[in-house]
């Protein structure tokens, strides 16, 4: 077992682990390097580039935890829909009954995402925890509907309080993709998956219990 996973089932451990949010980016030199001959998008879509920046800062510093090299809209490509970074993501504005009715998640088109963490499993020390991850169903629902990022997300503070049947689909579709894309890292060897509810923030508690917290 590793010191995150020992955590993480109550068990003692010699001290606590240790892993940082976006520990895979800007402030390496490497992958600063990495960057300067790759996008964003390519980086992401090439399991080596992917499982490469992986591994960087557990070189560099030696954290418990890896954590894959994605980005929370890459599974809603698997979904049929068009996401560009300009250098957010851009796409376009879905009501929620466009949302809700979705195609399934296409593995196929995820693939790459599994290859990536099979090469991180392959290549990382014994002792760290290669961590997956998805976007929460709200944080991926306030993209959806407002079409990039925003400092108010508007429309998903709409329909939030609304508190429609639509609503309600839309955030079931996006909570059964994730599942699908979650199970697949998972088979494909992440040991700890997490989920990532950037925007849930903006709500007030009560609806954060009510509808975020039940969506995930």
């Amino acid at each position: 077992m590793t010191r995150l996973l020992d955590t993480l089932a109550l068990r003692p451990t010699d001290r606590s682990p240790v892993w940082v949010m976006r520990q895979a980016g800007r402030y390496l030199p490497e992958y600063r390097e990495l960057r300067s001959r790759h996008t964003f998008q390519e980086s992401i879509l090439d399991p080596k580039i992917a499982a490469e920046i992986t591994l960087q800062p557990i070189r560099r510093f030696g954290f418990d935890g890896a954590i894959m090299f994605a980005d929370i809209m890459t599974p809603l490509e698997a979904m049929g829909i068009d996401v560009t970074f300009d250098p957010g993501p851009k796409l376009r504005p879905m009501s929620l009954a466009e949302i809700a009715d979705l195609p399934d998640l296409d593995l196929d088109r995820v693939a790459h995402v599994a290859e990536t963490l099979r090469l991180v499993r392959k290549d990382v020390p014994d002792d760290v925890t290669v961590i997956g991850f998805a976007g929460a169903p709200t944080t991926l629902l306030a993209y959806l509907l407002e079409g990039s990022g925003s400092k108010e997300y508007l429309p998903l503070r709409k329909a939030m309080h609304a508190g429609t049947p639509e609503l309600d689909a839309a955030l079931e579709r996006l909570s059964t993709a994730m599942h699908t894309y979650l199970a697949m890292q998972v088979d494909a060897g992440a040991q700890v998956v997490q989920l990532f509810d950037s925007w849930a923030g903006i709500l007030p508690r009560h609806l954060l219990e009510t509808r975020s917290f039940s969506a995930a």
